[in-house]
């Protein structure tokens, strides 16, 4: 049995214009990404790496071209519809944490699981057991600023995932760690991956961590090619 199609995107171009002048970011990108697939985008900075994963998640639109998650067209959903699928499907994380300062480890965890339409009380102890995975049991009651940037990451990567995401989309996630922190959180992302059954696709300037993924894939004057 083959594994389903979780994202895929056909003859994908993205185009910005400033001043009159446009710029080619994305030309023809077409991608497909299956049940637990692991791979890495790498590039120069500035290749439009962040911009393709962007569009991959459905937080910004291509200038021509398709993306389907789960077999839909994302591009014609309404915003609720499209919101929704993606709290459902997808989980991302960034370089930076962008976890809500006013709000403990535990609820910064659970608030994909209320906008999904659980009880706050389900949610924090689902987010409580998910925390505990990523070895911040100890944790729970403290707020971003009390936390270690590893601590961060591990906390974002847990609310990233708490939905059980069929595809999880990481842009540069070990980025702003020093290498034994970032190799915790690979490590993690990749047990993750594995228990979970996560499509996994990783944005990143690290060649070792993008040596670990499936398939490796360079985009180079806005084109992909395999590494």
């Amino acid at each position: 049995m083959t594994n389903p199609i979780i994202l895929k995107c056909s003859q994908i171009a993205k185009q910005f214009s400033d001043g009159g002048l446009d710029t080619n970011v994305l030309s023809d990108i077409n991608l497909t990404i299956k049940k637990g697939e692991r791979l890495a985008i790498v590039g120069s900075s500035g290749s439009g790496k962040s911009t393709l994963l962007h569009i991959l998640g459905g937080l910004d639109e291509p200038s021509k071209g398709t993306v389907e998650l789960l077999g839909q067209n994302i591009n014609e959903l309404s915003v609720n519809k499209l919101s929704q699928l993606r709290n459902q499907t997808l989980g991302f994380v960034y370089q930076f944490h962008h976890l809500l300062p006013e709000f403990t480890a535990v609820e910064n965890v659970a608030i994909p699981l209320v906008i999904g339409g659980q009880s706050p009380k389900h949610a924090q102890q689902q987010a409580e057991e998910l925390l505990v995975k990523v070895g911040l049991g100890h944790r729970l009651e403290h707020k971003p600023s009390e936390l270690s940037g590893g601590e961060r990451q591990r906390a974002a990567l847990a609310r990233a995932l708490i939905t059980k995401p069929a595809c999880l989309l990481a842009d540069e996630p070990t980025g702003n760690l020093d290498s034994r922190t970032a190799q915790a959180i690979f490590d993690l992302i990749i047990e993750l991956n594995e228990s979970l059954a996560t499509a996994l696709v990783i944005v990143t300037h690290d060649t070792k961590l993008a040596a670990k993924m499936d398939t490796i894939l360079t985009l180079q004057d806005g084109r992909l090619t395999a590494h």
